[in-house]
């Protein structure tokens, strides 16, 4: 099962959602493989890893089609974690958007899939995108059995959401599918009324694809990056460890993601 996390803007939650999706599944005994797609690399800055240099990277895997089997690092009480580089920025200037290049991430990853050693091989992979629709973002999307669409609770997110809903829309042809999707609102405030205009705004756009559960706006949330550890190492009693254990039982019930994978 591989999700895409993405929002055709920055600052909405794609990689927090990322990172405490996998730590709630992982304790639940799912195998978790993070897939760093972002040049700004912060997932993978909050693994404990220090300078990984490009041919380490997932840009490899654009550059010299290396297997992802050879950049997989172990990421402890997660899974797995395959780090991004600032080098992806080039990707779409040097290579194209040929299908060889939108479909280098699928390929990779289904290589890796059945690979014989046990290295990389997961129940859910999580590929946290860059903000932006390019060949990184279309590679996550042609990879993908479903997305993950975090929505802050300002006007402007729930745009970039919209504007992805038309992009997967237009995909259909050639996916020849309709991507599951689900949007999530983050950022969630009770005692702001915008927080609710755009939970109904929400409603109303995408009806049973948005997530009952929210992700509310959380001290221990907004501090777990800073100390290298997700919601629940940091801090497992907080209102933001609940909102993210929640999301992922409501995404297994409702079949988002396989409760069998």
């Amino acid at each position: 099962m591989r999700i895409a996390v993405f929002n055709q803007k920055g600052g909405v939650g794609k990689t927090t959602t990322a990172l405490n999706l996998a730590a709630a599944s992982a304790r639940h005994g799912k195998r978790c493989l993070l897939v760093d797609l972002d040049p700004q690399s912060h997932l993978s800055s909050i693994h404990t890893i220090e300078g990984v240099e490009a041919r380490a990277s997932i840009f490899s895997l654009y550059q010299h089609n290396r297997p992802l089997v050879e950049l997989v690092i172990e990421w402890p009480t997660l899974g797995w974690l395959i780090p991004a580089h600032a080098e992806l920025i080039k990707v779409d200037s040097l290579f194209g958007k040929g299908p060889n290049i939108i479909n280098r991430l699928k390929a990779g990853l289904n290589e890796l899939a059945t690979a014989t050693h046990d290295k990389g091989q997961s129940d859910i992979t999580l590929i946290d995108c860059c903000p932006f629709l390019g060949v990184l973002s279309l590679n996550a999307l042609f990879a993908a059995d479903g997305v993950l669409i975090p929505v802050s609770s300002d006007h402007l997110s729930l745009r970039g959401a919209q504007q992805i809903n038309r992009t997967l829309t237009a995909l259909e042809p050639v996916l020849k599918r309709r991507v599951p999707r689900r949007y999530l609102l983050t950022r969630y405030d009770r005692r702001r009324r915008m927080s609710q205009d755009i939970l109904t705004q929400m409603q109303t756009l995408f009806g049973a694809d948005v997530c009952t559960t929210v992700i509310s706006e959380n001290v221990a949330i907004a501090e777990s990056p800073a100390v290298g550890r997700d919601v629940f190492a940091h801090a497992a009693s907080s209102r933001g460890a609940q909102d993210y254990a929640a999301l992922l039982d409501e995404l297994v019930m409702s079949g988002f993601i396989a409760a069998s994978d």
